[in-house]
C-alpha cells in the first residue's frame, strides 16, 4: 500500500516540467494571437493617412459613415459654430447649395457663429439664441477654441466631451438630430493668441484628440460626424507640396480659412447629409429621337442637336483661379465636390462625328463624341455658365441674411433689449430678419437655357 501512494507521486514530478512546458507554450501562442488580433482591430479602427512622413504622429480614428440621407423635407438647420462659423463663408456655401441645388427639400438655415467661442459657451446660450427657433437638425463646429492653442491634456479633452456630450442631449431632447462636426487644422502658430504655447504639430495632435472625441460622441448617440479635420490635413499638405508654403487651407493667419478651406468645411457637412449630388440628367438624342431630361427640369423646345430647358434647380456655380486659397473654385481641387454634390450631366447618343462643341447660353467646350456618351459634367466642366448671374444673386441674398442673424443674436439678443425682453427682442428682430428671407426666395427663380452640340 504504502509503495502505490508513492507511485502516482513520483509519476507526478516526472510530469509536471512537461505540462507547465506545454502550458507556458499555450500561454505564449494565445497572447501573441491576441496581440495579433488586437493590433490588427486597432489598424481597422485607424483612418488610412499617406504613407509620409509627415503623416506619422497622427492615429485618427476611423469616421463613421452614414447610410441613409439625414436630410427630411422642410428641415429647419441650425448651423452652429465659434469665430469660423461666424466668418459666414462655409455656412453661406451650404446655405445656397440647399437652397438652389436641393430646392426640393425646402430647407430654412440660420447661422449661430460666435467668434471665440468653446463648447461650454455654446452649451450656456443654446436655449436662449437657438432652441427657441425649434431646429430640426443642427450642425456644430467647435474645438478649435476648446483646444486652447496649447498641447493637450486630458483636462482639456474631459471639459469638451462633457459640453459637448451635453449639447448633443440637449438637442436630441428636444427632436433635433445632429450632425458632430470637428474643428479643422491650424497651419501656423496664431501670433493673436497671446496663450499659444507648443508647437503646431502639438496643436494639431490636439484637435486629433478632439476629433477623436467627436466620433466616440457621434457613435454612442447615434449622430452623423462631419470630418473637417482629416480634410484639412492631408489636402492642406498636399497643397502646399504643389503651390508653396503661401497657399494655407487654413487661411492666412494659421486658423480662419479663406475660401478654399471653407468649401472644404461646406463639403464635409453637406456630405454628412447623406445628399446623392445627382442634379439633373439631360440625355440628348443626335439621330432624332425624343430627348429627356430629369431632376427639377422642363424640356421646353428641341430641335436636331439643341435643347431648350427651364430649370427650377441649379447647380452649384464658383469662379475663380486654382492654386489661390481665396477662392472657391480652389478649394474644388481638394474634394470632390462636383462628383459628389453637384452633378449636371449631359449624355450625348448616337454622335457621328469624332469631336463636338458644347455650346451652353454663350459658353462653349469642346468634347470627344466618347466623352459624351458617357456623360459630362456641365456643372463642373463650365466656370461660367448660363446659371452664373442668377446664382450669385441668390448668394448675395443669402450673405444679406446671415449677417443680419450675426447681428440679431450677438448685438440684440445679448444686448439691452435681449436682457430686458427676450422674447420681445426675437419678435422684433424675426420683422426684420423676415425680409430678408422672402429675398432670397425672390432671387431664386426658374431660369430658361438652352444647350447645343455641333460637330467640329
Amino acid at each position: 500500500m504504502p509503495r502505490m501512494t508513492k507511485k502516482p507521486g513520483k509519476l507526478h514530478k516526472m510530469r509536471s516540467p512537461i505540462a507547465a512546458s506545454s502550458l507556458q507554450l499555450l500561454v505564449r501562442v494565445g497572447l501573441l494571437i491576441g496581440c495579433l488580433l488586437l493590433s490588427r482591430a486597432q489598424a481597422q479602427s485607424l483612418a488610412l493617412l499617406p504613407e509620409d512622413a509627415y503623416f506619422k504622429p497622427f492615429k485618427a480614428h476611423l469616421a463613421p459613415e452614414s447610410d441613409r440621407p439625414l436630410l427630411q423635407p422642410g428641415d429647419r438647420l441650425a448651423i452652429c459654430g465659434d469665430s469660423i462659423t461666424e466668418q459666414k463663408m462655409y455656412s453661406r456655401i451650404m446655405e445656397t447649395y440647399l437652397t438652389v441645388c436641393v430646392p426640393e427639400w425646402r430647407i430654412s438655415v440660420r447661422q449661430f457663429g460666435w467668434s471665440g467661442e468653446r463648447a461650454p459657451g455654446f452649451l450656456a446660450r443654446m436655449t436662449n439664441d437657438v432652441l427657441r427657433f425649434k431646429p430640426t437638425i443642427a450642425t456644430t463646429c467647435y474645438g478649435m477654441n476648446d483646444h486652447r492653442y496649447r498641447p493637450f491634456t486630458q483636462e482639456i479633452g474631459a471639459t469638451y466631451e462633457e459640453s459637448s456630450r451635453a449639447i448633443i442631449e440637449s438637442f436630441q431632447s428636444h427632436g433635433v438630430r445632429v450632425v458632430q462636426g470637428s474643428a479643422g487644422t491650424v497651419g501656423k502658430m496664431p501670433s493673436w493668441v497671446r496663450q499659444a504655447t507648443g508647437t503646431v504639430l502639438d496643436l494639431n495632435l490636439g484637435l486629433l484628440a478632439l476629433r477623436n472625441i467627436d466620433i466616440r460622441l457621434a457613435r454612442t448617440h447615434e449622430t452623423s460626424f462631419a470630418d473637417v479635420y482629416l480634410p484639412m490635413l492631408v489636402q492642406g499638405h498636399a497643397a502646399q507640396q504643389k503651390y508653396g508654403k503661401d497657399y494655407m487651407i487654413t487661411g492666412k493667419d494659421g486658423v480662419h480659412p479663406g475660401w478654399a478651406g471653407q468649401l472644404v468645411m461646406a463639403y464635409a457637412f453637406l456630405k454628412a447629409f447623406g445628399l446623392d449630388g445627382d442634379l439633373g440628367t439631360i440625355q440628348m438624342d443626335l439621330a432624332g429621337k425624343a430627348s429627356t431630361v430629369t431632376g427639377q427640369h422642363v424640356l421646353a423646345d428641341q430641335a436636331p442637336g439643341e435643347l431648350t430647358l427651364i430649370s427650377s434647380q441649379y447647380p452649384f456655380c464658383a469662379e475663380g483661379p486654382l492654386g489661390d486659397d481665396s477662392s472657391i473654385r480652389s478649394g474644388m481641387e481638394w474634394v470632390p465636390f462636383y462628383e459628389d454634390l453637384s452633378r449636371f450631366t449631359l449624355k450625348v447618343s448616337h454622335p457621328k462625328a469624332p469631336r463636338y462643341r458644347v455650346q451652353w447660353g454663350d459658353f462653349e467646350k469642346s468634347y470627344t463624341a466618347e466623352a459624351l456618351k458617357q456623360g459630362v459634367n456641365l456643372a463642373q466642366d463650365f466656370q461660367k455658365n448660363p446659371f452664373s448671374e442668377a446664382f450669385q444673386k441668390v448668394d448675395q441674398a443669402v450673405a444679406a441674411k446671415q449677417a443680419y442673424e450675426t447681428r440679431q443674436i450677438k448685438q440684440i439678443f445679448h444686448g439691452p433689449e435681449g436682457r430686458a425682453d427676450a422674447d420681445m427682442a426675437a419678435a422684433l428682430t424675426e420683422q426684420v430678419r423676415n425680409p430678408l428671407v422672402r429675398s432670397i426666395r425672390q432671387a431664386f427663380q426658374p431660369l430658361r437655357h438652352t444647350i447645343r452640340v455641333l460637330e467640329e
